[in-house]
């Protein structure tokens, strides 16, 4: 069980969700979706019994992904094997896997005539390599149909298995992202079923056994992390071989989850991505409402074009 970090108020100990809820920033506020290529993207994926990580987790960016025609396709169900503090997603005892599902994918990215897709899961700390083939395959099945369509594949950790993670590099996505999440010092509270240093394990892995595969990893702040501590982070990052990082706010997505300390500033997240730059990532979405796969095909661009 975890247990929100306290605060002083009036010679008292309160707990920070107990605190008056703070107002949202002006910064934060975005549109209802509604465009046509919204509902027609909505429409599709019930139609193909699919999941994406948009509606699991509440994304704000939904309305603007959706409208230009990209998701984020969550495989392996909707029920994750953990129960990160910060997340929204189902957790418990998942349903076997959907044998279909890489092929059922593959066929909506070939619908919807994308050019860049994002595929991840949710936890699956119950199949024997924790759903690494089922990435695979979904890659494969996608090159198959649509050849010029790139791939960013956002895996969880396979809990250090380095076998599972060479499936995933075998299948050559475009680009392997994994999110480090938090600071070190709150995985405890935020993220009890990861380590850090096995997330930081995995991108110098994979930047060891497939340096043509760019690796990516993204930070939420906004949990009770010390400004030193995100810096820290970065460097970590940097030194595993990560080239691209995202780094956006936390939102709370329900009383069942983890309290947000506080907003950051617009001019904070510029701090942070000026100093990412500095440390030599080849790219940083830095913002708000930026989450990991938020621009990601700009953020992909944008990698090849600074080499």
């Amino acid at each position: 069980m975890t247990t929100a970090p306290l605060t002083f108020h009036r010679g008292r100990k309160k707990r920070a969700d107990e605190l008056p809820r703070q107002a949202k920033p002006e910064w934060l506020k975005v549109r209802a979706p509604g465009s046509e290529n919204y509902h027609r993207l909505k429409g599709l994926r019930r139609t193909l019994g699919l999941h994406t990580v948009c509606e699991e987790a509440n994304c704000p960016n939904i309305g603007e992904c959706w409208h230009h025609g990209t998701a984020t396709f969550m495989i392996l169900g909707d029920t994750c094997t953990r129960s990160c503090g910060y997340c929204n997603v189902l957790h418990g005892t998942p349903k076997p896997a959907d044998q279909d599902e890489p092929v059922k994918v593959a066929s909506a990215i070939q619908s919807m005539d994308l050019e860049y897709v994002v595929v991840t899961s949710v936890d699956r700390d119950d199949l024997a390599d924790c759903g690494a083939s089922h990435f695979a395959r979904t890659i494969a099945e996608t090159r198959a149909r649509v050849p010029r369509c790139r791939i960013e594949v956002l895996i969880p950790d396979f809990k250090g298995d380095e076998a599972s993670l060479r499936t995933v590099l075998d299948a050559r996505p475009d680009i392997l992202n994994h999110n480090i999440e938090t600071v070190p010092r709150l995985y405890r509270m935020a993220r009890p079923g990861g380590r850090y240093a096995r997330a930081l394990e995995l991108l110098d892995r994979a930047r060891t056994y497939a340096p043509a595969v760019p690796t990516k990893s993204g930070l939420m702040v906004g949990l009770g992390e010390e400004w030193d501590e995100v810096v820290a982070t970065l460097h970590d990052l940097r030194a595993a071989g990560c080239q691209i990082v995202t780094i956006g706010q936390y939102l709370r997505p329900s009383l069942a989850n983890l309290p947000m300390t506080r907003y950051y500033s617009p001019g904070e997240f510029a701090e942070l991505k000026r100093l990412g730059l500095e440390l030599g990532f080849g790219h940083v979405e830095s913002g708000p409402l930026v989450r990991s796969s938020y621009h990601a095909h700009e953020q992909s661009q944008s990698l090849v074009d600074s080499r």
